[in-house]
């Protein structure tokens, strides 16, 4: 008989406003009321508040504005991207410890697979291995997580939610499920709170009577799968029964990499908004080289003052990683956006990907350089510049990239402000506040 999944979610509490009041213990560390996200005045959205302002109404993705309408009170600060990047891995690292995979979900979630350690952890239930483990990680980094386990990740996922110490909750910070009661514990949840059961289907299913889970599992899968599709009523006759077959794996590849800026003020100058691009090609290019990868695909966003986001991208013939070429492949991208609507720009983004660590990568195309760091020929790309004409490929030498190289030793070093294009350091120039994303 196989024995049954031991899987974990490890979720770290209020993770950015945790990190927050770590980095800065004598402000942020003294105030109850806390948002993460961005500046008062700033055109941001909340990324994490604490639980004092989420009784207000203040949620995740809510613009810093309107969580300052509902509670005044709050400090608002910016996210320290670098800490919360270097406690990430931390977490990760006392997790490895004790599980065999890891596979990290975002910056602030992690699922362990325990299976196969049963006699490791001589056989203890698994909420005590989860409370140990919890105990490890707050020992390790000062940071509380919260932990759910059970059979699946769907499961886990849905116990993580009950385990976290909200205030009048009772809760713990570590919840599991035992195997054969998975059924009964979903029984609780609104259809709604499944993952990837989004609002079309949680309001078709509201039109078939069905708002609970305990209410679908009352349903046959034939007859979900009359009204809903054989391939949704299945899935929804699996999950809500808490089967799910999904297995955690090491790592998630990469899809890509990508920065953006919400502007203080609409910008609808050409020249000023070529010159933010500079600004996100240097951040982004620099993401991409601290993970020791090159990018064959550059695409750039933006989103106009209704809110309505459109996209631009092209795929080169050669992978890139210097931030002269990104910007070489993004201008003419922004410039087509700004040739079929040109309206002002509260939000603009560059997001690179198809990467050179990719299976098969090296079979599709190989970087092809020039003798004694020649630039070759322009080649012909699917995008159009101003003129009309096809605009064309960046191309990077070795002499490129070791100057590039070079450039990121000096920032680490002295700090990223250290070395910047002459046009991003006029104060003159400035745009106001700016809000990263």
């Amino acid at each position: 008989m196989t024995a049954p999944r031991r899987i974990l979610l490890v979720d770290a509490d209020a993770f950015f406003v945790a990190v927050a009041r770590q980095e800065d213990p004598e402000g942020a560390g003294r105030a109850t009321l806390l948002i993460v996200g961005g500046r008062p005045g700033s055109r941001g959205v909340v990324c994490s508040a604490s639980y004092e302002c989420r009784a207000y109404g203040v949620r995740s993705a809510m613009p810093i504005s309107r969580a300052l309408a509902l509670c005044p009170d709050a400090m608002c600060l910016p996210v320290p991207r670098g800490a919360c990047s270097a406690r990430s891995r931390e977490i990760q690292g006392v997790l490895a410890r004790f599980s065999p995979v890891v596979q990290a979900s975002s910056i602030d979630e992690w699922y362990c697979d325990l299976g196969g350690t049963e006699a490791l952890y001589q056989h203890e239930p698994l909420r005590v291995t989860a409370h140990r483990i919890r105990e490890a990680v707050f020992e390790a980094t000062g940071l509380n997580v919260s932990i759910g386990g059970g059979t699946s990740r769907l499961v886990a996922k849905m116990a993580v939610e009950v385990a976290k110490p909200k205030p009048g909750s009772g809760a713990d910070g570590v919840h599991c499920v035992d195997p054969g009661a998975e059924a009964q514990f979903l029984s609780r949840f609104a259809l709604a709170d499944l993952p990837m059961v989004g609002p079309r289907l949680a309001e078709k299913l509201a039109r078939m009577g069905l708002e609970r889970v305990h209410d679908a599992q009352g349903w046959s899968e034939e007859a979900l799968v009359s009204r809903l599709g054989d391939r949704a009523g299945r899935w929804l006759a699996q999950r809500v029964h808490g089967i799910d077959e999904s297995i955690v794996t090491p790592r998630d590849r990469q899809k890509q990499v990508s920065r953006e800026d919400t502007f203080a003020r609409d910008i609808n100058d050409d020249e000023v908004l070529e010159r933010e691009l500079l600004r996100l090609a240097v951040r982004v290019s620099a993401d991409l080289r601290r993970q020791a990868l090159r990018a064959r695909t550059v695409a750039v966003k933006v989103k106009d003052t209704a809110f309505r986001s459109r996209t631009a991208q092209r795929t080169l013939s050669s992978f890139i990683e210097s931030e002269k070429s990104v910007l070489k492949a993004a201008r003419p991208l922004l410039r087509q956006l700004r040739r079929k609507q040109k309206a002002p720009l509260r939000l603009l983004g560059i997001a690179l990907s198809h990467f050179d660590d990719e299976p098969g990568a090296g079979e599709r195309t190989a970087t092809q350089l020039g003798l004694f760091g020649a630039e070759l020929p322009p080649v012909a790309a699917g995008s159009s510049a101003d003129s009309g004409a096809p605009a064309q490929e960046p191309t990077e030498s070795p002499k490129d990239r070791a100057l590039t190289r070079a450039l990121d030793r000096i920032r680490d070093r002295y700090g990223s402000g250290a070395i910047l294009p002459a046009s991003l350091v006029d104060p003159a120039q400035d745009t106001g506040p700016r809000v990263e994303e």
